[in-house]
């Protein structure tokens, strides 16, 4: 939808340090919590619940059991590092 996707994930676990520094990034629990580390802070995300992180912020998401995840961003946007994962 207007040159973004809205991508449907399974996340269980720990991913990397990363920054997004030209987009704002949607986060949407589907089922499941989710976390995701600041340098200076963490936020919790619950099922139903949504979490915008700014751009230009440094993040690392997790979950501690697999939590399937909605992210919002544009088509363009390279996922971390440019790795593939199942």
């Amino acid at each position: 939808m207007n040159d973004h996707e809205f991508k449907i994930v399974k996340i269980d676990g720990d991913y990397e340090w990363h920054v997004h520094p030209e987009t704002d990034k949607l986060f949407f629990v589907i089922e499941g919590e989710m976390i995701i580390d600041f340098r200076d802070g963490q936020v919790r995300i619950s099922k139903d619940e949504m979490f915008i992180v700014p751009k230009g912020l440094e993040i690392k998401p997790s979950a501690e059991k697999e939590c399937h995840i909605m992210l919002m961003e544009p088509k363009s946007e390279v996922d971390a590092g440019g790795t593939e994962s199942a």
